[in-house]
């Protein structure tokens, strides 16, 4: 059973961005500014989306000390640790910009050596891993579309850099 308030917050945040997701204010000074603006909107409508999905969050913006990287999301899906990377698109006359591809092999490597980072800081041992990409194609006068990509990383890309404590 989906707890209420997580059907609840999602539910405000789903009316909230029927027309799309809220646009950053026009004061921000450049495009660096806006495209934050807009990734913090995804992040939270993810957050929600995935929290009435069952997802039980433990940090948001994971950022380790002296090293490179960032991780949206870090929760439980049942007994499996999910490390959540959120991707948010504008849709650009029509065509959806499928944020997901926006990821490369090296955003791979440091998302997967974060996450080392985070187990290690939360002296995490034994517990299945598994990396989840939320892809948001945000259309200007439509809610945003949301795909969940469950177990996102290849196991190629998993076993040199994700290490068992």
């Amino acid at each position: 059973m989906i707890p209420i308030a997580a059907r609840v917050g999602f539910a405000i945040v789903k009316w909230k961005a029927r027309h799309g997701l809220p646009q950053p204010s026009s004061e921000l000074p450049d495009e660096k500014m806006e495209a934050l603006g807009v990734g913090a909107q995804g992040e939270r409508y993810a957050y929600w989306y995935l929290r009435r999905l069952g997802y039980i969050f433990i940090a948001r913006n994971y950022m380790p000390a002296h090293t490179k990287g960032e991780i949206d999301l870090v929760g439980y899906d049942g007994e499996t640790l999910a490390f959540v990377e959120v991707r948010t698109r504008a849709a650009v006359k029509g065509k959806t910009a499928l944020p997901e591809l926006s990821i490369t092999r090296d955003k791979h490597e440091v998302f997967v050596r974060t996450a080392n980072q985070f187990l290690r800081e939360w002296h995490i041992a034994e517990c299945p891993v598994r990396f989840d990409v939320v892809a948001i194609d945000d259309r200007a006068g439509a809610p945003p579309v949301v795909r969940l990509h469950k177990d996102a990383l290849s196991p190629e890309i998993r076993r040199p850099y994700l290490s068992r404590i």
